[in-house]
């Protein structure tokens, strides 16, 4: 069963996000996809992820592909114009891939390359609706394209969100979904009030919800993806267990497993955000039972 077939049949789901390597060496994505294989839906491969120079997202989803493996595709803006994203487009179908997830992307700013320039020639709502296009037979010229793509099209939403932000979170969905969203990946998120909040106000949209959490392996990288990361709310009872911890592993997997276990009634997918603990998904998803 593909990844857009299970969520359309209504199933929980199930992702992990696995970073390409800085270099060509890809002997360690392919032993942890392989580990992962039978137990996730999907792989989720990031793009030029916090503006660091990586291997991209096409040619490692296409390699995953070739195995058999359910890849998601990431395209951000801020790299590319509106030229270089629809032919980047245009490539990911002639290569078979179709699950997308479209992103603002980072300002290179936070990278590694941080004298680099942004493009961010459309901004997200402008990269779906080029996709939409292209799915429709038209570039964004108006002019016919030999062949139209076929995508399952996803991008991020601030699950977190509070107040008149989470107002302007929900219009923004809006403008999202007429653009052709079929599913939303939340930032990573550790509240599952907040959560339930954010559920309820987005419940009419009828659109699957994956909700994203961080592996977290330190009080330290807990603190700064509070102060550093959009969207990101990590309260002080689970700092608490960091700091309380003797064994780190074990309960970053307790603070996950948690997590989804509440998680699970209010969303139709999880996916596990491991940041250098890929060996760990398998042992989450024995404790949290999938």
């Amino acid at each position: 069963m593909t990844f857009k077939e299970r969520l359309e049949s209504g199933k929980f789901v199930v992702v992990a996000e696995l970073q390409p390597p800085k270099g060509i060496d890809l002997s360690e994505v392919h032993e942890h996809a392989e580990r992962w294989r039978g137990r996730v839906d999907a792989v989720n491969i990031p793009d030029l992820q916090n503006a660091i120079m990586r291997l991209g997202s096409l040619s490692v989803c296409a390699l995953l592909k070739g195995k058999g493996i359910e890849v998601i595709y990431n395209l951000s803006c801020s790299n590319r114009n509106r030229l270089a994203l629809q032919s980047e487009l245009l490539n990911v179908s002639a290569l078979g891939l179709k699950n997308l997830l479209l992103l603002q992307g980072d300002h290179p700013s936070i990278g590694d390359h941080f004298e680099a320039q942004p493009v961010l020639d459309l901004d997200v709502i402008g990269l779906l609706g080029a996709a939409k296009r292209l799915q429709e037979g038209y570039d964004l010229m108006g002019n016919d394209l030999k062949g139209k793509p076929v995508f399952f099209v996803g991008t991020q939403v601030n699950a977190a969100a509070k107040g008149h932000i989470l107002d302007l979170e929900v219009m923004d969905m809006e403008k999202k979904i007429r653009q052709g969203v079929d599913f939303f990946f939340t930032g990573s998120i550790y509240e599952p009030g907040l959560l339930e909040t954010f559920v309820k106000k987005v419940a009419h949209f009828k659109v699957p919800i994956i909700v994203s959490i961080t592996l977290l392996k330190s009080v330290g990288m807990a603190r700064y993806i509070n102060k550093h990361v959009e969207g990101a709310s990590i309260p002080d009872s689970v700092i608490d267990l960091l700091l309380k911890a003797s064994d780190k592993q074990k309960t970053c997997i307790e603070i996950a497993g948690d997590f989804i276990r509440a998680a699970k009634p209010l969303c139709q997918g999880v996916q596990i955000i491991p940041l250098g603990w890929e060996n760990l998904v398998p042992a989450l998803l024995d404790q949290v039972g999938l």
